[in-house]
């Protein structure tokens, strides 16, 4: 089961998506459909069957975010996390053979995009980071074996 928690940037990123999916998309693909439509025997008519396709993705989509607004918590910051890992905090850690990792705990709503270094409360490295503080060892164990890192950096802001 997935956490139903998100960061405020997090949400935000959403509502744009939702808005410019039903505001912009969905009437420009529409305008498509119908002009394809249009055209007669749609059995055969690739544009009108593409652009359906893209609508249908289009419409579940924003089914799914309408959906999943209502189940969404936003986690704002709060002083009181300073020092410790928590939701939403940027980490640097290090293993033990020195590679550096920096990272950002988010909901799953935010893991949509490979080259933003977050990675998932759920997740196991996430579950074993939090409430360290910096200075603090943990273990993550993965299908390799267990792996050490060290925390180096906590803060809250990017």
């Amino acid at each position: 089961m997935k956490t139903n928690l998100i960061t405020r940037e997090g949400y935000e990123e959403l509502e744009r998506e939702l808005d410019f999916l039903w505001r912009e998309k969905r009437p420009e693909v529409t305008k498509i459909v119908t002009w394809a439509a249009s055209l007669g025997d749609r059995s055969e008519n690739a544009d009108y069957q593409y652009n359906k396709k893209i609508l249908r993705e289009i419409d579940r989509r924003v089914r799914y975010l309408r959906k999943r607004f209502d189940e969404l918590r936003v986690i704002d910051y709060s002083p009181q996390q300073d020092g410790k890992i928590f939701f939403g905090a940027w980490i640097e850690i290090e293993d033990l053979n020195g590679k550096i990792k920096n990272l950002r705990i988010v909901g799953v709503d935010e893991i949509y995009d490979n080259s933003k270094p977050y990675i998932s409360i759920d997740s196991p490295m996430a579950r074993a980071m939090l409430q360290k503080e910096i200075g603090d060892e943990f273990t993550v164990k993965t299908p390799d074996g267990d792996h050490d890192w060290c925390v180096l950096k906590i803060c809250y802001k990017a």
